[in-house]
């Protein structure tokens, strides 16, 4: 087989039974790579990795970040690959497949539930960008400051008419895509969104550090300084401060990945043995960072420059961004470049988990693709209203602590599903009572590549779970602290 593609080989079953279509696979190496990394590259980069950096002292938190990418993200990673391509299955038959037991078949649903919550809220937000692409190239925000650019993202919450509309377009787009198929929808589409992504991403980058007043930001953003991580904290707040800025950080690099909901799996699914898994993790971990560290080079100069503060939390993107857009030369082209870039990053995402939904539908129920598209597309819709609605007509639908239907949305993957999932994983891929050790690194190291550290394997069956538990529970201390009075 030639170096950098994959044979578009097919799995042949029985008809009529789940799993039975032909297997779809890449139709090269890049295409996989590009688009495991485009499922990972999300809002999680280019909105929440640029203003928790800068709420926990720039660089500090960057450097934090980066050790645990490595220690926690990148071994999950790679056990998502090697379940995939072990099975050549979605999660739907894949634990199944390889645990025929059926000690772990009830994991199968938890990919698809997860999955199906995430774009419950990603449809919305995604719709947000392409509303703000629309907004910024036709000057709405021209000659406002950030509280006129709050007052327009407000009245846009504020109409469901709106928002559901932008929502529908995400979704059409979406499965429209996938329902090309892997190689001509998914794969082809993709690849170009994301060499359109890295592009623009650069033009703003350069346009960003050339800024007059920008190497501050730069400096805030690159020199670590912990002192910076600390300020206005006391002695006595040191330590938790601290404390907060190292979960914030295994957080960031657990999430950024959207590890545990079978995300990545089905990617494994479609790829040969040629190359080892751990090699081609460390290709899509290493864009997935190449992205979100690039769109901080956007954000932080072009704070310091204009004077804005860089911990403005997570109207960073929405509200801030545009006003100092504003205060550049062209900043209506600029804006516009931007919330492009924002756009592709968030419909990277939606079309990944969308291929996701439908390949683990044509896996447990044996349905074509056409109707395993049409079927899942009109699930999505139905269950991405209530988000929409949570701004308007549901405004007042909210759990204490954790906040709207949006928030909590979130909050069910990602202090849940995520964390969770991951640690079903790590126990499937290490334990006797799972796939195994042994069966996970020889899958693992199957191909041409950089093999996975057979050293670690105490880390995995140890270290991982303990943090991934950290994770969890760290999660709810400040939700117990307010509905059981203990703040």
């Amino acid at each position: 087989m030639a170096e950098g593609t994959t044979k578009a080989r097919h799995d042949v079953e029985a008809p009529g039974k789940p799993g039975s279509a032909h297997r779809e696979r890449f139709g090269t190496r890049l295409g996989f790579i590009l688009i495991s990394a485009g499922c990972a590259i999300g809002l999680g980069n280019v909105w929440r990795f640029p203003y928790i950096t800068g709420e926990y002292g720039g660089a500090a938190f960057v450097v934090m970040y980066l050790v645990f990418l490595i220690i926690l993200g990148l071994p999950v990673m790679v056990m998502e690959f090697a379940v995939g391509r072990a099975s050549q299955k979605s999660a739907a038959q894949a634990f199944d497949t390889l645990q025929p037991s059926g000690r772990w078949h009830w994991f199968s649903w938890w990919g698809y539930i997860g999955c199906m919550v995430l774009m419950m809220f990603y449809t919305t937000v995604g719709g947000w960008m392409l509303s703000f692409v629309v907004k910024m190239g036709t000057g709405a925000f021209n000659g406002l400051d950030s509280a006129g650019v709050a007052a327009v993202f407000g009245d846009m919450l504020a109409n469901p008419t709106e928002l559901i509309g932008w929502m529908l377009v995400v979704i059409v787009l979406g499965f429209l895509v996938c329902s090309l198929g892997l190689q001509k929808g998914v794969e082809r589409i993709t690849k170009v969104m994301m060499v359109c992504l890295l592009g623009i991403m650069v033009l703003l980058v350069v346009r960003a550090v050339t800024l007059p007043g920008g190497l501050a930001g730069l400096e805030f953003y690159l020199i670590p300084d912990f002192d910076k991580l600390f300020a206005g904290a006391t002695p006595s707040e040191q330590w938790g401060t601290f404390a907060d800025a190292v979960f914030a950080a295994m957080g960031q690099a657990f999430f950024t990945l959207s590890l545990g909901i079978s995300a990545m799996e089905i990617f494994g699914s479609y790829i040969g043995k040629e190359r080892s898994l751990t090699g081609e993790a460390l290709r899509i971990c290493g864009l997935d960072t190449a992205v979100a560290l690039m769109a901080g080079l956007i954000i932080f100069p072009a704070c310091f420059a204009f004077a804005v503060q860089p911990d403005s939390g997570p109207g960073l993107v929405f509200v801030t961004l545009p006003s100092v857009f504003n205060q550049m030369p062209f900043g209506q082209l600029w804006g516009a470049l931007f919330f492009v870039f924002m756009s592709f990053a968030a419909l990277s995402t939606i079309i990944a988990v969308f291929e996701n939904l439908i390949s683990w539908s044509m896996d447990k129920w044996g349905w074509d693709r056409k109707r395993a598209v049409a079927r899942t597309a009109l699930i999505v819709t139905v269950l991405s209203l209530p988000c929409a609605l949570g701004f308007n007509v549901l405004s007042g639908v909210t759990i204490p602590a954790i906040g709207d239907i949006q928030s909590i949305e979130d909050f069910v993957v990602s202090n849940n599903l995520l964390p969770l999932g991951s640690l079903f994983y790590v126990l499937f891929c290490v334990t006797r009572k799972g796939w195994g050790w042994d069966n996970f690194l020889a899958e693992a190291d199957t191909g041409r590549g950089v093999k996975f550290p057979a050293w670690s394997r105490l880390w995995l069956k140890f270290g991982i779970p303990i943090l991934i538990v950290a994770i969890f529970i760290m999660g709810y201390v400040p939700k117990f602290s307010i509905w059981f009075g203990l703040g």
